[in-house]
């Protein structure tokens, strides 16, 4: 008879919750009809991050992928007029890449459909376990203990 493995148990509902939370954020993003997929929506929120116009390296090495993968994202987000190409000011070989006014107003829509689909994962927990889970979570993305009281 084998015994329980309770840090086994934690990783599959992290896992199990991590899904859910991509099914939910993706069922809102298709109902907003933004025309926007899940890797797209990551690049523009990351695209955001960056205080100048990132190389496509910079936006690789950010999103932890692969060049092609970004070439890829940024031919699509480029048709639909959410990002542009513009040459480096410096170096003429670099091109980067910048957000145009669609593309902000389309990460405005964006962050309304995660907090919506936020509302919806965390409707069934009180404000205190709210509270604790947020602290648990920064404790799990950052490694560190929490401080004890």
């Amino acid at each position: 008879m084998t015994t329980p493995d309770p840090d086994g148990l934690l990783a599959e509902q992290l896992l199990r919750l991590t899904r859910r939370v991509h099914r939910i954020q993706k069922r809102h993003l298709e109902h907003s009809d933004m025309g926007v997929t899940p890797a797209q929506s990551r690049l523009l929120r990351t695209l955001a991050h960056f205080s100048e116009p990132p190389r496509m390296a910079d936006l690789a090495e950010r999103l932890e992928v692969v060049p092609r993968a970004v070439t890829t994202l940024v031919d699509g987000l480029e048709a639909s007029g959410k990002v542009r190409r513009v040459p480096d000011p410096t170096n003429r070989r670099v091109i980067r890449i910048e957000l145009t006014d669609a593309g902000r107003e389309t990460l405005g829509e964006l962050r309304r459909a995660r907090q919506s689909a936020a509302r919806e994962m965390l409707a069934p927990l009180t404000d205190v376990e709210r509270a604790v889970l947020g602290k648990l979570l920064d404790t799990l993305i950052d490694g560190t203990a929490a401080p004890r009281c």
